[in-house]
């Protein structure tokens, strides 16, 4: 069997049967062999999650099924990271309720998935100052072409607004999330 313009990348460890469960779903992904929940035995080790949580002050993203934590994240924000985005270009994460909208695959980093940035209440905040409350706001990995060393990714608030994490993490994130989740974003 051959598959072209595909690169499909394992790193798998005798330890770490989650890893390897991980790596099995998205080579299955990758290959178009159906949802891995079809899988047996492995449905019940990669619990879905249904909600995700963001604490800015941490910088920390939290992944729940129901009250049940599944993962914990280090995260980068915006380069202006304290206080609600209220305009575009302020550089500035929000902070709300809002949804994960759509993935990309092809965005300028590692993975993507789209916040459902501007909610209403920040489309009337911006329009009471007469600003453009700005948008594209992501959840996504490092830059694909980076502009800074390795390191500096991981120990600074370095993005426009999204909020950033590992390549590794963010796979886990991908795989644990789907669109239309709630995302709750708190200060």
């Amino acid at each position: 069997m051959t598959y072209r313009g595909h690169v499909i990348i394992f790193t798998m460890s005798n330890q770490n049967r989650l890893l390897r469960a991980w790596s099995l779903r998205a080579f299955c992904f990758c290959l178009g062999l159906g949802p891995f929940s079809a899988l047996p035995g492995f449905a019940s080790e990669i619990a879905p999650a249904d909600h995700v949580v963001v604490h800015k002050a941490e910088h920390k993203l939290y992944l729940y099924s129901g009250s049940r934590l599944l993962g914990e994240y280090k995260v980068a924000l915006g380069l202006s990271p304290v206080g609600t985005k209220e305009r575009e270009h302020d550089f500035r994460t929000p902070e709300g309720r809002y949804f994960l909208a759509r993935r990309n695959t092809r965005s300028d980093f590692f993975l993507s998935i789209q916040v459902s940035y501007p909610n209403k209440s920040d489309e009337l905040r911006a329009r009471k100052n007469r600003w453009a409350p700005g948008g594209s706001i992501m959840i996504h990995g490092s830059p694909n072409v980076p502009k800074h060393p390795a390191d500096y990714y991981a120990s600074n608030d370095w993005t426009d607004g999204c909020i950033a994490l590992s390549n590794s993490d963010m796979v886990e994130v991908w795989l644990r999330t789907q669109d239309n989740i709630p995302i709750d974003i708190y200060p």
